[in-house]
């Protein structure tokens, strides 16, 4: 039977345990660190929309201690292929990883390709945006010329023009946020943009400080404790290219219903075990 969540908007999302780290974590993008023997992978990361297995094999894993949130992602790719090299570069419209944190009335996105360029947004529900409130401070400006109304992931339609589909509407969106202490570390296992050699894929390393999450707390103790549980979008999005025609592909690591990003209800209800 299908399960949507309570607004009635995508599915109930899936779960995961992040393990606390057995000992240091030196990231180089390979995971290589004795402590990643020990977390759980998600779930071969499957189509967002249908909840079908992804053509290409993509799973993540999230560890954490005192003080830091870590995801490795494993990626098989054939053809690894990345050419955006500005910051903050559109790169969904080419290959990419992603990471979405949800904060509550807030949420985070993370982006990055097989060349290490980043792409960073934050986003506050306008909803939550009031006069006065936590958010109207002179940091998240909303006049700020890198500050746009933003409705979703979304195909336009006459209900859905202005606010998109969510339930919540529009977001506040901060172009020129960036996020303390990240850190992302890359490894291509493989020739990049060379399609007559055959790639193994490319595997990533997340840094993310727990001091640097401050925005997304939404009154949770930082480092969590044990038993927490914080919604986190691990997800993938591919071109699949055919003689004619390149289709963008969303993967991720349990089913949305919908072919939206940006639904924080969806994300993976992420517990963190002692």
């Amino acid at each position: 039977m299908t399960r949507l969540n309570p607004n009635g908007y995508g599915m109930v999302p899936g779960g995961y345990t992040a393990r606390r780290a057995t000992g240091p974590i030196h990231p180089d993008g390979r995971a290589a660190s004795p402590a990643w023997a020990t977390a759980a992978r998600t779930p071969r990361f499957v189509d967002m929309l249908t909840g079908d297995p992804a053509p290409l094999g993509t799973s993540a894993g999230i560890l954490w201690d005192d003080e830091a949130l870590y995801i490795a992602f494993w990626a098989d790719e054939p053809n690894l292929t990345a050419t955006l090299t500005e910051r903050d570069a559109l790169l969904f419209f080419e290959n990419d990883l992603e990471i979405f944190i949800d904060g509550g009335d807030s949420y985070y996105e993370l982006e990055f390709n097989a060349l290490g360029t980043i792409y960073e947004v934050f986003y506050i529900w306008r909803d939550a945006y009031t006069r006065g409130s936590k958010w109207d401070v002179p940091r998240f400006d909303v006049h700020h010329p890198r500050v746009h109304s933003f409705g979703g992931d979304h195909v336009p339609g006459p209900k859905s023009f202005w606010t998109g589909n969510h339930p919540r509407g529009t977001r506040w969106t901060f172009l020129d946020y960036d996020l303390p202490g990240l850190e992302v570390h890359i490894h291509a296992d493989g020739t990049l943009n060379d399609p007559a050699t055959l790639d193994r894929g490319w595997s990533a390393e997340i840094v993310i400080p727990w001091s640097g999450l401050v925005d997304l707390a939404n009154g949770r103790s930082l480092p969590p404790r044990p038993g927490d549980t914080w919604g986190i979008f691990m997800g993938r999005f591919q071109q699949l290219r055919t003689r004619s025609d390149v289709a963008t592909a969303g993967w991720a690591a349990h089913r949305f219903g919908v072919a939206d990003t940006h639904v924080p209800e969806c994300f993976t209800q992420v517990t963190f075990a002692a």
